[in-house]
C-alpha cells in the first residue's frame, strides 16, 4: 500500500492534468499484456503492424515485469495541458543519475533488460545517450500510436475531470476518491492506494496533489518513488466508447430537417448532459457543440438548467415530438 499523507493546503492545491506523454507510455503496457484491457484490441490491432519499423525492443524494456514504468518517462506536468514535446523536452533535461535510478526502481527485484544495460555504465554520457534515445523513439511511437487519436481521448478525459471536479464541489476529498477506484481509500487526511507492489508513505508538505486521468491504466497508478511529489495517474471514465463509431444521426426527415449533427446531438439528450460530455461522444470540440445546442435551444427543442457550475441539456417536451413524429 502507498500513502499520500494530505493537508489542507495540499487539498487546496490539488488540481488535474492531461499527459499526452504520459498516455503514450501507458499505452507500451497494453502492447506488451493485452489481457490489461480488452477494450483496447481494436487500437492494439491497428498499432502493432504499423510500429514494426521501431526498435520495439528497447521500448519494450521500459515496461517492466511488474508492469512498472519509469519515473522520468513521465514526468509531472505542471501546466493543465502540456503538448507532447513541452513533456519530451522534460525528459530530454533528467539527469543521469535519475534515469539510472528510475529505471533500476522501475525494474527491481528483476535485472534490467538488455537493452538497458547502458544504465548501469558509470560514464554518464553513456546514460545520456540511452536517455536521448528512448526520446527520439518515443517521439516515433506518440507520432505513430497516440496523437492520430489523442483529439478523440482528450476530449474523453476532459470529461472525465469535469465530473471529478464537481465530485470535489459537492463532497470534498472523500466524495472524490470514493468513485475514482476501488483501490483508493481517503481516511482522516491519508489517501490509501491498495494493492501496490511497494509500500511507503509520502508527505506532501506543501506540494499538493496532482490528478490525471488516463486511457491506459487500468488501476490508480502513483510514482513508483517515494521522493517524487504525490500524484496519481487513474482509469478515466468512459473508456468503453472511445473506440465506438461515432453514433449516426435518426435518419430520414429529421436529419434532412435539422442536419446531421444537430439530429445526432438531439438523439443524445434523452438524459441531462453537460456539452464537454456531449462532445467527447461526438467526437467533435466542444465549441461545436455550444453552436448547435444554442440553435436547437432557440428553437425550443432542448431545455437547459444550470448544476453548479456546469449547464446540463436535455431534450424538451417539444424536441420529443419531433423526434417521435419524424424521426
Amino acid at each position: 500500500m502507498i500513502r499520500f499523507v494530505l493537508g489542507v493546503e495540499d487539498l487546496a492545491d490539488t488540481r488535474f492534468a492531461l499527459s499526452p506523454l504520459g498516455e503514450t507510455v501507458l499505452s507500451l503496457r497494453v502492447l506488451r499484456d493485452p489481457g490489461l484491457g480488452a477494450l483496447h484490441l481494436p487500437w492494439r490491432r491497428a498499432v502493432l503492424p504499423r510500429i514494426g519499423g521501431l526498435d520495439t525492443g528497447l521500448l519494450m524494456a521500459l515496461v517492466a515485469e511488474r508492469l512498472t514504468l519509469p519515473d522520468f518517462v513521465t514526468p509531472r506536468s505542471e501546466r493543465f495541458a502540456p503538448d507532447f514535446e513541452e513533456e519530451l523536452a522534460v525528459v530530454r533535461r533528467t539527469p543521469a543519475a535519475q534515469v539510472r535510478r528510475d529505471l533500476v526502481d522501475a525494474h527491481q527485484p528483476d535485472p534490467l533488460p538488455a537493452p538497458l544495460h547502458d544504465a548501469l555504465a558509470g560514464d554518464d554520457r553513456v546514460v545520456e545517450a540511452l536517455r536521448d534515445r528512448v526520446c527520439v523513439l518515443l517521439r516515433a511511437y506518440w507520432e505513430i500510436a497516440v496523437r492520430p487519436l489523442w483529439p478523440r481521448m482528450r476530449l474523453l478525459l476532459e470529461a472525465d475531470m469535469t465530473y471529478r471536479a464537481r465530485q470535489l464541489a459537492l463532497g470534498g476529498a472523500r466524495r472524490l476518491f470514493a468513485g475514482m477506484h476501488p483501490n483508493l481509500s481517503w481516511q482522516a487526511g491519508v489517501l490509501h492506494i491498495d494493492k501496490m507492489i511497494s509500500e511507503h508513505t509520502v508527505a506532501a508538505a506543501g506540494r499538493g496533489l496532482l490528478l490525471s486521468p488516463s486511457v491506459f491504466v487500468h488501476k490508480p497508478a502513483p510514482p513508483v518513488s517515494p521522493e517524487a511529489p504525490p500524484s496519481l495517474i487513474y482509469p478515466s471514465r468512459g473508456v468503453a466508447t472511445l473506440w465506438d463509431p461515432v453514433p449516426e444521426g435518426p435518419p430520414g426527415a429529421l436529419g434532412a430537417l435539422l442536419g446531421a449533427p444537430r439530429a445526432r446531438l438531439l438523439g443524445l439528450l434523452d438524459e441531462p448532459l453537460a456539452t464537454v460530455e456531449l462532445a467527447e461522444r461526438l467526437r467533435v470540440t466542444p465549441s461545436a457543440v455550444s453552436q448547435h445546442l444554442k440553435v436547437l435551444y432557440d428553437a425550443g427543442l432542448v431545455a437547459r438548467a444550470r448544476d453548479g457550475r456546469r449547464v446540463l441539456y436535455r431534450r424538451s417536451a417539444l424536441g420529443d415530438g419531433l423526434m417521435g413524429r419524424v424521426g
